[in-house]
C-alpha cells in the first residue's frame, strides 16, 4: 500500500466499487504524462446519491458539495486505473472543471465544487491544487446534481 493508500485511509475515504461508464467514451485519455479524466457524476455503485436541480427550494448547497466530493472519489477511482494501481504516480493535479445541475441564476457553483477541490487537497497535499471552472448548468446525465473532470500530471516512470 502506498502513501497515497495510507492518506485515503487516514482520510476515512473510500474509493467506490468498479462501475461501468453511461455511455460510449474512454474513463481517461493519457498522452504523455498528462491525463485526461473524463466526466464523472455523483453516482455510487450505480446509483446517482443527489440530483438536481440545486437551488431554490430545491437540492441544497451542502448536499450538492458532498455529491461533488462523490464525483472527485469517483475521479479518483478512475486516475488509480491510468496509474495502474499506484496512485503514488500522481506529480499534480493540473486542473478540473465542475457542472451543477442547478436552477437559473444559481450563483454559487463554486462553493459546490469547492466539494471536489477539498478532496484533492485533501488527498496529495499541494499537488491537489488546481486550476478550476465552475459553472451551473441546465442538466446532466442521470439529473444527477454535480459532474466533474480533471486533468491530472503523472511522475515520469
Amino acid at each position: 500500500m502506498g502513501r497515497i493508500d495510507d492518506r485515503l485511509k487516514t482520510l476515512g475515504l473510500t474509493l467506490p466499487p468498479p462501475w461501468t461508464p453511461r455511455g460510449d467514451f474512454l474513463q481517461f485519455r493519457q498522452e504523455g504524462n498528462v491525463v485526461w479524466l473524463s466526466g464523472q457524476v455523483c453516482e455510487w455503485d450505480g446509483r446517482i446519491v443527489c440530483e438536481g436541480p440545486v437551488g431554490d427550494g430545491g437540492t441544497g448547497i451542502e448536499a450538492a458539495r458532498d455529491a461533488a466530493r462523490v464525483c472527485a472519489l469517483n475521479l479518483l477511482y478512475t486516475l488509480r486505473l491510468a496509474c495502474g494501481g499506484d496512485l503514488d504516480r500522481v506529480d499534480r493535479v493540473l486542473r478540473i472543471g465542475g457542472f451543477v445541475n442547478c436552477v437559473p441564476g444559481f450563483p454559487w457553483s463554486p462553493r459546490v465544487i469547492d466539494g471536489a477541490t477539498a478532496v484533492f487537497v485533501d488527498v496529495f497535499g499541494d499537488a491537489g491544487r488546481h486550476a478550476r471552472t465552475a459553472v451551473g448548468v441546465a442538466g446532466l446525465p442521470g439529473n444527477a446534481a454535480v459532474e466533474v473532470d480533471a486533468v491530472v500530471s503523472l511522475r515520469a516512470d
